[in-house]
């Protein structure tokens, strides 16, 4: 796999799960990748358009679709779904983030 070129987060500024639950963590993430973290803001009439294409060709699409979704976009171009919210409570998208981060998943891009 190669290098992480962007994170993409779909999200909403009034959803706990996103801000700063996953949001903060995957600027983080970016900067430590040496990436860019673009963001999506589900209520932004242009954003949305993004959001949903993103969500709909790679991640956990509904019409009414659950957020917090991140997307690490490769130096290659392929685009991997990496995370879903979950709607079970905040604590669970945070643990979810967590986990992301210490995984070896994640781990492998920061070592090369």
């Amino acid at each position: 796999m190669g290098r992480v070129k962007a994170i993409h987060v779909v999200y909403a500024n009034w959803c706990p799960h996103c801000v700063p639950t996953t949001v903060e963590p995957m600027k983080k993430a970016a900067v430590e990748l040496g990436a860019e973290c673009k963001l999506y803001d589900i209520d932004d009439a242009t954003a949305v358009q993004v959001a949903d294409n993103l969500v709909k060709k790679y991640g956990d699409w509904a019409e009414d679709y659950v957020i917090p979704q991140v997307f690490f976009e490769l130096d290659d171009g392929n685009i991997k779904h990496v995370f879903s919210g979950f709607s079970e409570g905040v604590n669970f998208t945070k643990t979810g983030i967590e986990n992301l981060m210490r995984s070896s998943f994640y781990r492998k891009f920061t070592e090369s």
